[in-house]
């Protein structure tokens, strides 16, 4: 299954580093193989890229993506074969699938995302029903999706270890678009089905300093395959524990951590002449949905934060409170579509690129996060060709997606060390 490439608005520089991946496509390929030999690839994740001109890098990785509906539905055949070699591998078998969405059935585009991912797996040749969590819903309740798709949600019932429906159903497959950032439920321990992702993929366990330290290990490998600086591809960063941002607890602790990350960051644009402001991103440790996110130019900025900005920091998705954070190295983006600022997302399933889109903000900077109210999606359009072109210029457009693919695929390989390390069940 060839690796698809997409366009993209940006025809600026990264010629250097794009013409080292494109160079070494053959023994990059050879190399992505054998660490899916090595590793259990994750069963789906999307993810956010910055594109400086100077450096390109992931900023962080989904690992219940809920996007879907943003990507082009022309290249749906994609997403088709690569669910059927996703589900494959765990039950060869498998005839039906039970999905377990997230709780907050009001918001109508995520609905429209359940309503792809359903159409995507009976496309696969699955039977699909939608399971949900939601204690509230006690009875199957239809709900309408932004575009007018009709989803059934139905309450969960489990035999023993297994999870059914009321009527009988009873999938092979349990797969999660909820990124149970509450908690592990009791109701989804033990089960003798297969659960994908793992209960460990989920907040409740994960931690954006775990992803990041396995992805300093798969950006050194591939640096050291292409002969490049990881940082090309690699955003510092450093984790801060102990915060309580409406005690203004750890602020000082923070600014340090900010204060050395700034200077390393400046080190490097000295190494190569970039003329450019340092900052860096704060984020917690744990969450999604661009909550508990702010950009630092100074390490003032986050000492005597006014109330406004410590209710924005404190808590994050579910009423969860932050007192870890990630303190991660800023990356510009320079690319825009029509004046606004914008970011490429990548989507892929099992081992395969099957989309993106860009994330597009009218109302943020290139050092902001654009993962905010008022973002707006936009397809990236998939060139005829599906196979970079050696021959031709390295910002021409499946080129610069082909390395946005590779990055990408970088950043899923080093969600699948992530998840090995963090294995309750690992020896």
């Amino acid at each position: 299954m060839a690796v698809p490439h997409l366009t993209t608005a940006l025809t600026g520089p990264l010629l250097e580093l794009e013409s080292r991946i494109l160079a070494a496509q053959p023994q990059i390929e050879h190399w992505f193989r054998s660490q899916w030999n090595a590793h259990a690839v994750p069963f789906y994740g999307s993810v956010d890229l910055r594109n400086s001109g100077f450096k390109l890098a992931p900023v962080d990785m989904n690992l219940f993506p809920g996007g879907f509906n943003n990507l082009n539905p022309d290249f749906t055949p994609l997403a088709v074969q690569a669910a059927q070699s996703a589900v494959e591998k765990v039950c060869p078998e498998a005839r039906s699938l039970l999905l377990i969405p997230e709780n907050h059935t009001r918001n109508t585009f995520y609905l429209q995302n359940v309503a792809t991912l359903v159409h995507i797996f009976e496309q696969a040749g699955l039977k699909v029903r939608l399971g949900t969590l939601n204690p509230e819903i006690t009875a199957p309740t239809e709900l309408v999706a932004a575009n007018g798709a009709l989803v059934t949600v139905e309450p969960i019932v489990r035999h023993g270890n297994r999870l059914t429906l009321a009527d009988g159903f009873n999938p092979c497959v349990v797969l999660l678009n909820n990124d149970l950032s509450s908690g592990l439920p009791e109701l989804l321990k033990g089960l003798e089905q297969h659960l994908l992702p793992p209960l460990h993929a989920g907040w409740a366990v994960r931690r954006k300093t775990n992803h990041f330290a396995a992805y300093d290990r798969v950006a050194d490998e591939f640096a050291r395959l292409i002969s490049i600086d990881p940082w090309l591809i690699n955003p510092y960063f450093a984790h801060c524990t102990g915060l309580d941002f409406h005690a203004r607890q750890g602020e000082d602790t923070l600014a340090e951590t900010v204060e050395t990350m700034l200077a390393k960051i400046a080190a490097k644009y000295r190494e190569y002449g970039i003329d450019q402001e340092p900052f860096v991103i704060v984020k917690a440790d744990a969450g999604t949905y661009g909550m508990g996110v702010m950009t630092v130019k100074h390490p003032d900025d986050v000492r005597g934060l006014n109330r406004k900005a410590r209710n924005k920091m404190a808590v994050v998705k579910e009423g969860l409170e932050v007192s870890e954070v990630i303190v991660q190295e800023g990356v510009y983006t320079f690319e825009s579509i029509e004046d606004a600022v914008a970011e490429p997302v990548v989507y892929m399933m099992d081992r395969f690129v099957i989309g993106g889109f860009y994330r597009v903000h009218t109302g943020r900077g290139v050092d902001e996060n654009l993962n905010a109210p008022g973002m707006q999606f936009l397809p990236l359009s998939f060139e005829t060709a599906c196979l970079p072109d050696r021959n031709a210029t390295p910002d021409c457009p499946p080129n610069r997606f082909y390395a946005y693919g590779v990055i990408a695929r970088l950043a899923l390989l080093a969600a699948a060390l992530e998840l090995e390390a963090t294995d309750p069940e690992r020896d």
